[in-house]
């Protein structure tokens, strides 16, 4: 049997699956080969499955350096369910675990092997793979190599040192979020320069990207977008501050939802709880800092919602990518106002790194604040930082949805600027937009600017709308805030053409109240014609008995439903409606472990509704 056909059995026999996608085969292909490889694949793109196969074809144990905890246990547990031989090396093991599963690699009774970056390097553990008959290194999350990533980890700089101790051992990097300048760190710095380069595209079709002002009412915002959406449905919340988590996870719980806080703050035991939690139950909603979610594969996230900016469009695409990863719809969901604006920058100010990175994390804020004030198709603006080009509008996004308003704002933002420089540009957004509205107190009239031109200039917008033109001035780069002065604003350099009126600005026109888009994002994505119909009638109890049949299998056997079957396999089950064993085998993603396993019990309940 060739490798490629070896491969496709593997595929079918073991995950289920009856064909490859993407450029799994050709980097399969490459490894078993011999030859190194750098892959880049979206999230719930089949990532795992590159080096999974070459590990099952190939004679040795397979490496695969991992930087979490979690996702370490959650590839092990499902492997293992598929009856792989496969083991984890950390510091959840008690001594004798971790040195029976050193005897089991030593004796060539493992696959897969799964260690964190820290341990491969040590020299005993170094010292134990030149005993062992290794197959391939995998380095899962590879973007952790770069500096100038968004999620740098500096032991990844030293497994260049794999190139020198194993120069035969082909070695496959992985990551889904890498631009141009961190793609030639991890071939530089890995030693991968040599290497297959395979791109498979950051696009996530299913994913309906949305974003709103936050005006003061995001907490009741979101909680009417998930009342409305998804009301059974797993999530997670991001917030940029612990206690922004806690007050939005209180708020959540007193709207009767099941939301869970995780942050630095709380206990290791708190945060392994409401982990698990998430993981093996249906529905749990996660509020979190951005240090969750990370190695977690919860297939079924069918919401992604921030509460405040994310700092790049690395982190926003990476922490959005865990919704929908089986590829059903999912919703990513943003509310942002001018506050997050003037907090992020302030903390980069603010923060020890050098001015090099200082001027990189402005750059990467920069590009996050046009990305949300853009009016034309949010997924192409994304794949077009990736380095990809989409030649049409998405049709899955607000902007297509729900095409923005714009609006001639030049004489607007020329009475701004003028009052900012007319009060000396030392004074924050309210105060300015006070002087706009002709609203004096004991303190302007004090400072004499009640008697200013500019006083009362401006009541033709509201104060939202003065501040929605704020921030849009300041995302393309007109305005300045000053952080060391209080969140003073003040006039940028090339505000000169708008003040002179050399220059037209339109720009956004706030929607007054956000629509309900994500039915018909349903309908028009092009990745809506693999997405699932709304379940109806006999159709939902059937649902709702699989998904209670997973649920107790997964009970019994200590696993995350997930890993029983995903939402996607549950679904053609009722497209199918297998009545036999032979039926239930051509369902996607039952593989001959989990046919033994669980065929009779899914098929009993098939059976009641056929």
């Amino acid at each position: 049997m060739n490798s490629n056909s070896q491969a496709l059995q593997l595929l079918k026999t073991i995950f289920g699956y009856e064909s490859f996608r993407h450029h799994q085969q050709a980097i399969i292909e490459s490894l078993v080969a011999g030859e190194d490889v750098i892959a880049l694949m979206p999230t719930g793109g089949g990532k795992s499955l590159c080096f999974q196969i070459p590990a099952l074809m190939l004679d040795g144990v397979a490496i695969v350096v991992s930087p979490l905890i979690a996702l370490m246990q959650d590839q092990v547990s499902g492997l293992k369910q598929l009856g792989v031989r496969a083991e984890y090396l950390n510091s959840t093991l008690k001594l004798p675990e971790a040195q029976k599963i050193e005897r089991q690699l030593l004796a060539g009774a493992l696959d897969l092997l799964y260690v964190a970056p820290e341990r491969l390097m040590t020299e005993r553990f170094l010292s134990l793979l030149t005993q062992t008959n290794i197959a391939l290194f995998a380095i899962d999350e590879a973007h952790c190599v770069s500096h100038w990533g968004h999620d740098f980890r500096p032991e990844y700089l030293q497994l260049s040192v794999l190139q020198q101790h194993f120069p035969k051992i082909p070695r496959i990097a992985l990551t889904a979020t890498a631009d141009e300048a961190t793609r030639r760190e991890i071939k530089q710095r890995l030693g991968l320069c040599q290497a297959n380069f395979f791109l498979s595209g950051f696009d996530r079709p299913n994913i309906c990207y949305r974003i709103t002002e936050d005006t003061g009412n995001a907490r009741e915002a979101l909680v009417r977008f998930i009342r409305q959406e998804h009301p059974q449905d797993a999530g997670i919340v991001y917030c940029l501050s612990r206690k922004r988590v806690e007050q939005i996870a209180e708020y959540l719980v007193q709207k009767g939802l099941s939301a869970l806080p995780y942050h630095a703050g709380l206990s290791s035991l708190i945060r392994q709880r409401h982990q698990e939690r998430f993981i093996n139950e249906e529905g749990i909603i996660i509020v979190a800092t951005i240090a969750f979610g990370m190695g977690i594969d919860k297939p079924n996230v069918r919401f992604v919602a921030h509460m405040n900016l994310p700092k790049s469009m690395e982190g926003y695409y990476q922490e959005t990518g865990r919704a929908g990863r089986d590829g059903l719809p999912a919703n990513a969901w943003m509310s942002y106002g001018l506050q997050d604006v003037i907090m992020l920058r302030q903390m980069m100010e603010t923060s020890n790194a050098d001015e090099n990175h200082k001027r990189v994390e402005r750059n990467k804020l920069e590009t996050m604040l046009g990305y949300c004030e853009l009016t034309s198709c949010r997924r192409q603006a994304i794949l077009q930082y990736f380095g990809e080009t989409m030649e049409q509008p998405c049709g899955n996004c607000d902007t297509c949805l729900q095409p923005a308003e714009t609006w001639d704002a030049t004489v607007a933002a020329q009475k701004l600027l003028s009052c900012i420089y007319k009060t000396g540009q030392r004074f924050g957004v309210m105060y300015i937009i006070d002087v706009l509205l002709g609203k004096s107190d004991d303190r302007m009239q004090r400072l004499g600017h009640d008697k200013l031109s500019v006083f009362g200039i401006g009541k033709e917008l509201s104060g939202p709308q003065w501040r929605s033109l704020i921030r849009q001035l300041i995302s393309r780069n007109f305005l300045l805030v000053d952080i060391e002065g209080y969140g003073a604003l003040r006039l940028a350099p090339n505000c000169r053409p708008i003040l002179r009126g050399e220059e037209v600005l339109h720009l956004r026109k706030e929607l007054r109240k956000e629509k309900n888009v994500a039915t018909t994002s349903r309908v028009k994505s092009k990745g809506a014609s693999k997405a699932k119909p709304v379940l109806l009638g006999a159709d939902q109890s059937l649902w709702d008995a699989l998904r209670a049949c997973r649920t107790r299998l997964a009970k019994e056997n200590a696993v995350p439903p997930y890993q029983i079957f995903h939402d996607a396999t549950l679904h053609d089950m009722i497209d199918r409606h297998p009545l036999d064993l032979d039926q239930f085998a051509r369902v996607s993603g039952v593989g001959e472990r989990k046919l033994e396993l669980y065929a009779d019990d899914f098929l009993e309940v098939l059976e009641q509704f056929s």
